[in-house]
Order: structure tokens, then C-alpha cells, then sequence
């Protein structure tokens, strides 16, 4: 075994370029995390030797399989490090037509496949559990080594498998390498969504074909468990690059006029004919957008549409000349809310990334013990991204209410929006920074209502869609509706965008009738079954929140609440809020939680 590693040369930037990735702005704080001296990281990340022990726990704090970017030319190879017994979760999800009388051959296929995974791993002598929707399924990510996710068309657009992903994703954060996430793309020709591509970003995938490639398949993760290898290769002839088969970056078309039904999930595409407008929002955003130092502020529940106005709304002003960049606070790891100096540090190099201007960062952060992260922070905008030939720059702010729990650097980074904002009115370079802040709730933390960008700006609370947007959504489905059929469907879901859409993307491919759906709705084998277990499933996580839902779907009348809860369930989509007094946001949650938790 060798005493020391290095990287090899032509690995070094990829290697460097996963440290914001991976949730690190700077060598610092790597180095922190690891409990490692700054030096050692320096030396890691330059191609210089570093202590072998050093060099295999820096890769896995970096999601890098150490043996794809060592130099072995002047050591000898290191000795096979075996997993004797690994503990394997495998997350599927089949196709919707499993569920109803028009199952076809794909999905049997899809689903013989994870069950040779399990076979074939459980011969192999590891341990193999299939994820579910229950909260059993979280302790298991929790002790697992890997994490199989076989990601078809529906586990795509999934709900529970997106909240798996983001929990094994931070697992894997805070243990350094546990779980390893290896994504197997099962036939898959539909985009993924912005959410599950962001948190997959960086980790190799494969593709699975068809049942020609189940042997090779099984072979090779039998392989890279037996080696303790951390991630799949690239060098495989089922690795794909994720460019392949999906883009991040939507296609700028016009609207089809004539297009199959697009299962819900996520950000609705810019090109999309079944993003419904909601008059007059989307021509009072676009108009202030184009302003110097617009402040857009847009609230609403989860699924309500918030992320695709605001791809929307960014499109406009890519349009008019603007720079833009989207940034989800939900994609941030729970270390970056270590302290406001993390957080300010990440929210830089995340946008400086994305514009090819993070190599200056370092600069601006030299002096940030004498003054402070957040005149760093004004210094890297000042100085790069908003320098006198650059074009106007509109940062798009997503899950900005992620930061509500942690109110000290909340209170920080509201603050510096704010002052950035007022800039605006006596500085012509901060004219050109333009912003969006998108939230699901309330702010119910204290803020100083002179430091609050909760209070100035252009406030954008979106509705539930009314009966004429809801018929107009049926149209685009091919789906002739009278005023009634629109009642029923309303009767169940309301307005809310999401639930609407996925009723008439069923309805319209023959997986269900209108009368079927209103009549059976909660049932697990419903269409709504997924999307009614991940709330369950995220209520198990917080016995007040339960107990709140509990009370309010066990009585007919309004509900009062503490403020807190009420704006967290409001925020989660599962009530409607008149003050402090809550109601379920519509039968389909007053029936089901009514029935599993028990309100007699």
C-alpha cells in the first residue's frame, strides 16, 4: 500500500470544481469539515502528494471515487479495500399503468429488474432493502452504504422519490460517503426535474436499455460493491452523461399547439402548452423585471407554480438582454447554514459559478475577518458580476424560506437584499441587479422591517387556478369538459395547479375516469396515492405539525393555530390560512388525513 497519493493532472480541475458541488465554498471549510489542515487540502487539489488515508477521505468528502483520479504511476497499487456485507437500498417507482387495468410489458420489465437486483445482491451476501413510503424507510437511508436508484418515467416525476433522494443526498453529506447514490436511468426519454437533477448533479449515471443490458447491470454493481467503490464509472458502456438524456437549459420554442399529456412534476417547461397564465401576474412581472433594481417578490404554497413563473419571468429578461441565474436554496447542504460567513460564501460561488466568474471569489473573501461577509459579498458583486461592462444581472431566489430556520443568517442575508435593493436608488451599478425572491410561507421569524425585503418590491401572491383556467388546462388535455365536469374535479382538488394537472393527465390517458377519480381518490393505489404519502410521510417528521393537521381535519369548523404552525402547513399546501384560523385546502386532505390519522 502506498504512504501518499496525488491527483492525477488532468483530474485536477474537474476535481476542483467539486468542492461548491459538494457543498464547500472555499478549501477552509473543507478542511474544517474533514478536521484537516488547509495545507493538505491546498496540496490535494493542486496534484501534489498527500497522505493516503488523507487522499481517500478528502475523495469522499468530494462524492470522487478515489481510484478514477489517483496517479499510480510512481506507487505500487493500493490493496483491494473489500465491503464483506453491504447494506443496499434500491428506490423504484413503476409506471403509473401498474396501478391500472392497461399494465403493459415495459413496466413488468422495469419491475423484474429491481427484483434481479435484489436477487443477485442478496447472493452476493449484502443486505437488501426495497425503500418504501414509510417512515421506516428514512431510518434505513440512514445505516444503508448504497443507495440503487432506479429512475424510470414515473419515479421521475415522483414526490416520495424526490424526497428520498434530497434525504440520502444530505446523509451523504454529513457522513462524508454514506450512502453512495448509484442512479440507473431505466428507459428513460422524458426530462428530469429541476429538483432531482440538481441533487443527482455530479454522480455518474447509467442507462439501462432493456433487458439485453440486465446481465452486464448485474455484473457490475455486483463489482463496484465488492470494491467499496463510492460511485459508478464513466468508462462503462452503460454510462451516460446526463446532457444526454436531459437538459437543465429548456428549449426557447413556441408552445406546441398540438402535444401527448405531460405527467406533472416540478418546474413546468418554458415551451410547455399546459402552463395556464393567471392575468394579470405574468404582464405586471414581466413589465417590472425590465426596470433598474426590480424587487419581485412571489408567494405562495408548494406546487402552486412559484418556480415556473419565476423560469418564466427570467426567460423575459434573458429576452430583453439580462443576464440570469436560478438559485434554490433547497439545494443547499445543511453545512452551509453552518454560519452567515458559509452561507454568504456559498450564495457567491454558487452565482459565480454559474456566470464563469469564480475564480475571483477568493479575492473578495480575503478581508472577510477585518470586514465582514457581507461587504465581501458587495465587493464580488461590485467588482465582477456587476462590472461596468457587464450586462444587467437578475437572480432568480427559490426556497428563499428554507432560511427561516436559521434565523441569524436569515437575518443577515434579507438584511444585505435589502440594502443591495436600496443601492439601487443612488448607485447606477447596482441598477443593474435585478431580483426575484421566491417563498412558500410567512415570514414568522422578526425582522427589521427597515432591513426586510419582505416589504418593498412588487408582492406576487399566487392563486388557485379559477374554473375558466381550470377548463382551459382540460382543453390542452383534449379533454371536453362541461361546467359540471370541472365542478367535480374542483370539488376534490380545488384549484390547486399541481393536483389539477395530474387528475387531467390521467384522465386523458385512459388511467382513470372523472367519476372513478372523485369517487376513489385516497385509496393507495390511487393517482394521488404518491403525492398524499410524501405529506404523510413529511408529517411523521414533526409530531406538532401532526397533531395540528390531526386537529384541524377531525372538526368541520376552522381551526386556530399558532401562527408558526399554521404558516408551515400553509407552506406545505395542506391548509388555507384566515389569520391564524386554518381549513384543509380541500376535500382530497380532509378525507385522507381525516382516515390515517385516525380522527374519529
Amino acid at each position: 500500500m502506498p504512504r501518499s497519493l496525488r491527483v492525477r493532472e488532468e483530474c485536477i480541475r474537474p476535481v476542483k470544481s467539486c468542492l461548491l458541488r459538494n457543498g464547500f465554498p472555499s478549501q477552509k471549510i473543507l478542511a474544517e469539515d474533514l478536521g484537516m489542515a488547509q495545507s493538505t487540502i491546498s496540496h490535494f487539489l493542486n496534484g501534489k502528494p498527500v497522505d493516503y488515508a488523507n487522499f481517500i477521505e478528502i475523495c469522499r468528502g468530494l462524492g470522487q471515487e478515489w481510484r478514477d483520479i489517483a496517479d499510480f504511476e510512481a506507487n505500487s497499487e493500493p490493496e483491494e479495500v473489500v465491503l464483506v456485507r453491504a447494506k443496499v437500498a434500491i428506490v423504484f417507482e413503476g409506471f403509473p399503468s401498474e396501478r391500472f387495468a392497461n399494465a403493459n410489458a415495459r413496466s413488468t420489465s422495469h419491475k423484474t429488474l429491481s427484483q434481479q437486483l435484489h436477487q443477485a445482491l442478496s447472493a452476493g451476501g449484502h443486505e437488501v432493502f426495497f425503500i418504501n413510503n414509510s417512515s421506516d424507510s428514512a431510518s434505513y437511508l440512514k445505516r444503508c452504504d448504497y443507495l440503487l436508484l432506479l429512475i424510470s418515467e414515473e419515479s421521475a416525476a415522483s414526490e416520495m422519490v424526490l424526497e428520498q433522494v434530497q434525504l440520502a443526498k444530505e446523509l451523504h453529506n454529513l457522513t462524508v460517503h454514506k450512502p453512495a447514490i448509484l442512479p440507473i436511468l431505466v428507459e428513460l426519454n422524458t426530462p428530469l426535474s429541476f429538483d432531482l437533477l440538481s441533487y443527482l448533479a455530479g454522480i455518474q449515471p447509467w442507462l439501462w436499455r432493456g433487458v439485453g443490458d440486465s446481465f452486464k447491470l448485474l455484473s457490475q454493481i455486483l463489482t463496484i460493491i465488492k470494491e467499496g467503490r463510492t460511485s459508478l464509472t464513466a468508462d462503462n458502456e452503460l454510462a451516460v452523461e446526463w446532457k444526454v438524456i436531459t437538459s437543465t437549459k429548456q428549449s426557447i420554442i413556441p408552445p406546441l399547439p398540438a402535444a401527448p399529456p405531460e405527467l406533472p412534476g416540478g418546474q413546468v417547461e418554458i415551451a410547455s402548452r399546459f402552463y395556464i397564465d393567471r392575468p394579470p401576474i405574468e404582464s405586471r412581472c414581466y413589465e417590472t423585471i425590465a426596470q433598474p433594481g426590480a424587487l419581485i417578490r412571489i408567494k405562495a404554497p408548494r406546487q402552486m407554480g412559484k418556480t415556473s413563473l419565476m423560469a418564466r419571468i427570467l426567460h423575459h429578461a434573458e429576452v430583453q438582454g439580462s443576464r440570469t441565474v436560478a438559485l434554490s436554496f433547497q439545494l443547499a447542504n445543511r453545512k452551509i447554514f453552518a454560519n452567515s460567513d458559509t452561507f454568504l460564501q456559498w450564495f457567491c460561488a454558487s452565482i459565480g459559478q454559474e456566470l464563469g466568474m469564480l475564480e475571483q471569489l477568493p479575492k473578495c473573501w480575503e478581508l472577510a475577518d477585518l470586514i465582514g461577509s457581507n461587504q465581501c459579498c458587495k465587493a464580488y458583486f461590485e467588482q465582477y458580476l456587476l462590472s461596468e461592462s457587464s450586462k444587467p444581472l437578475t437572480l432568480g431566489l427559490d426556497e428563499s424560506d428554507r432560511l427561516f430556520e436559521s434565523p441569524e443568517i436569515a437575518d443577515d442575508f434579507f438584511g444585505l437584499l435589502r440594502a443591495l435593493h436600496e443601492e439601487a436608488k443612488r448607485r447606477d451599478i447596482w441598477k443593474k441587479l435585478r431580483l426575484i425572491v421566491v417563498h412558500s410561507t410567512e415570514v414568522y421569524i422578526p425582522l427589521d422591517v427597515n432591513k426586510s425585503p419582505f416589504n418593498v418590491g412588487l408582492p406576487i401572491e399566487l392563486p388557485e387556478f379559477n374554473s375558466q383556467q381550470v377548463q382551459d388546462l382540460a382543453k390542452g388535455h383534449g379533454l371536453n369538459w362541461s361546467g359540471n365536469e370541472v365542478a367535480e374535479l374542483m370539488g376534490l382538488v380545488g384549484g390547486n395547479p399541481y393536483l389539477v394537472r395530474l387528475g387531467m393527465y390521467h384522465i386523458s390517458r385512459q388511467d382513470v375516469t372523472l367519476d372513478r377519480l372523485v369517487k376513489e381518490s385516497t385509496p393507495e393505489a390511487g393517482i394521488y396515492s404518491d403525492h398524499l404519502r410524501r405529506h404523510l410521510w413529511n408529517l411523521e417528521k414533526y409530531s406538532e405539525l401532526m397533531e395540528a393537521m390531526r386537529e384541524i381535519v377531525s372538526v368541520s369548523q376552522p381551526v386556530r393555530l399558532r401562527s408558526e404552525l399554521g404558516f408551515k402547513l400553509n407552506s406545505m399546501g395542506l391548509v388555507k390560512l384566515d389569520g391564524n384560523h386554518c381549513i384543509p385546502r380541500c376535500r382530497l386532505y380532509q378525507e385522507y388525513f381525516g382516515d390515517r390519522l385516525d380522527c374519529k
